[in-house]
């Protein structure tokens, strides 16, 4: 395993801008966190600030919103699951919560109390994964609701967060350990460390070549670990801009937000920067962004209440 030093990233790949539409969540205070594509088509989202789970038909521009049994459960992380529905972490109720495309819940609490369950992502063993980032572990719950959490091998107080995919493993970033993890689907532990000091990698996003690609939020940077454990980071021009939320565009450029500096970050998967582009509201809080099956991109505006849409033709 080796490590690169971190680069600049330059302006090389012309693209034109895209367009950013917005659309407002009605409830007030919504605070909406990760999204994710439904396997109706529909964005479904979490509103850590109301206790909901939100939904966005990206044909009609319709919400639905579907209260938590929970009080004050703050959704954070949301994923499908093999079964067809919707599973989510409650990180203030510290449950995993099903929900049916139909508004019907089921809420599953977590062995190890006060874990914060975080990041959530379906595994290929069929399970759904994710982090528990109060508590430094990764659980895994199956269709039925039975939850085992893993914790050897995990650096203490690591606050795992993301979570993706590859090659049969779950990847997770450390927030506070500054590595990105791996875990097998037994539960064996490898870290990697990332080589900038205190990154603070947060999102994840497998790319079509192989790679992980995840944000580091105090860097100022984009991360990319291949398969070979190799960690490249690209530094961002605008000084402080925290990202938050990466995804994989339909043409393969990653898409990030950019928290601070509320805009939106385009760069290739050479590590070419093609663009930084406004958000229309000011101080918006840009978190995740989310691409869907037919290429749109999505992205959730924390502060302001909002469903942000990146609109490239």
């Amino acid at each position: 395993m080796s490590h690169a030093s971190p680069q600049s990233a330059v302006h090389t790949k012309r693209a034109a801008p895209p367009k950013i539409r917005e659309h407002k969540i009605p409830s007030k205070d919504a605070k909406p966190y990760i999204a994710v594509e439904g396997p109706d088509g529909a964005l479904w989202f979490c509103e850590s600030g109301t206790a909901k789970i939100g939904r966005l038909d990206p044909k009609t521009y319709a919400f639905a919103e579907f209260v938590i049994p929970t009080p004050n459960a703050m959704p954070i992380g949301i994923t499908v699951g093999a079964d067809g529905n919707l599973w989510f972490a409650e990180k203030g109720a510290h449950k995993i919560g099903r929900l049916t495309t139909r508004g019907i819940f089921v809420e599953f609490a977590l062995p190890t109390p006060n874990a914060g369950p975080d990041g959530m992502i379906l595994g290929p063993d069929g399970n759904v994964w994710f982090s528990e980032t109060e508590v430094s572990q990764i659980g895994r719950i199956t269709p039925a609701g039975s939850v085992t959490e893993f914790k050897d091998g995990i650096t203490t107080g690591a606050k795992p967060l993301s979570i993706a995919v590859r090659d049969g493993a779950l990847w997770f970033s450390e927030a506070a350990g500054n590595r990105v993890g791996r875990i097998t689907v037994e539960g064996l532990v490898t870290e990697f460390p990332i080589p900038s000091h205190d990154s603070q990698p947060r999102a994840m996003a497998t790319h079509p070549d192989g790679s992980i690609w995840f944000v580091e939020t105090s860097t100022n940077a984009l991360g990319r670990i291949d398969r070979s454990g190799q960690i490249r980071e690209y530094k961002i021009p605008t000084p402080n801009a925290s990202l938050r939320g990466v995804a994989v565009g339909a043409d393969g450029d990653l898409w990030f937000t950019e928290n601070f500096a509320n805009k939106i970050g385009r760069m290739a998967p050479d590590g070419t920067l093609v663009g930084e582009y406004d958000i229309p509201t000011p101080q918006s809080g840009a978190r995740c962004i989310a691409a869907l099956s037919d290429g749109r991109l999505f992205f959730t505006q924390f502060d302001a209440g909002l469903i942000g849409e990146v609109i490239t033709d």
